[in-house]
C-alpha cells in the first residue's frame, strides 16, 4: 500500500489526494519537510472554508506540490517498519519538474519517516506524522541548478581540512 499512497499523494488528482489523506492519516497529523511544516492541529471552523485541521493543511501542501510539478516521476525503493517505534522508513527518489522552469528537473533522493499510531476504534494503524529527510545536496537541487556540485566540492574541501587538522594538531592522542 505504501507505493500507492505515495504515488497518489504526489501524482494524484486533488480528490485522490484528499481520499488518501482521509484514509491513511490522522486528522491531527503533523508534517515536516525542509521547506514547510504543519504541527498537529485539531479541528477549527474557518468561515468560507469549513473545518480546518492539520490533515487539511497537508492536503493544501500536496495540492500546491502537484500544481508546481504536474509531471513528477517518483519511485519507492524500499519500506522498512521499525516495530518497536512504529515508524515506517521509506526510501524514495523523484524527479521534480516545475512547470514554469523549462528544461530543468530536480532528481532528488529522500527518506520519509511515517510515524504510525493505532486507532482505538478500529485498531488499524494510521499516519500521525510524516517527516521528509533530504541531504543538503538534495535540497539545493530544488532551487539552485548544479548547486549540488558546488556543495559536493565544498564537502570534499572541508573533508581535506579535517584530515589536515587531524594530522597537524591531533597527532599527540594516538
Amino acid at each position: 500500500e505504501i507505493p500507492y499512497l505515495i504515488h497518489s499523494l504526489t501524482q494524484g488528482s486533488s480528490d485522490i489526494q484528499k481520499q488518501v489523506l482521509d484514509t491513511y492519516f490522522m486528522p491531527n497529523c503533523a508534517f515536516l519537510h525542509p521547506f514547510c511544516r504543519v504541527d498537529s492541529l485539531a479541528d477549527i471552523l474557518v468561515s468560507n472554508i469549513g473545518i480546518v485541521n492539520s490533515r487539511w493543511l497537508i492536503w493544501m501542501i500536496y495540492r500546491w506540490y502537484r500544481f508546481l510539478s504536474p509531471r513528477t516521476v517518483l519511485e519507492v525503493h524500499s519500506a522498512v517498519l521499525d516495530h518497536g517505534q512504529n515508524i515506517l522508513y521509506v526510501q524514495v527518489s523523484q524527479v521534480f519538474s516545475v512547470w514554469f522552469i523549462p528544461f530543468y528537473n530536480a532528481h532528488v533522493h529522500l527518506v520519509t519517516m511515517l510515524h504510525l499510531t493505532r486507532s482505538p476504534y478500529d485498531h488499524k494503524y494510521y499516519i500521525c506524522k510524516q517527516e521528509d529527510h533530504y541531504q543538503l545536496n538534495e535540497v539545493v537541487k530544488f532551487f539552485w541548478p548544479y548547486g549540488n556540485v558546488v556543495l559536493t566540492l565544498w564537502q570534499f574541501m572541508i573533508t581535506f581540512f579535517c584530515v589536515m587538522g587531524s594530522l597537524i594538531f591531533a597527532h599527540q592522542e594516538s
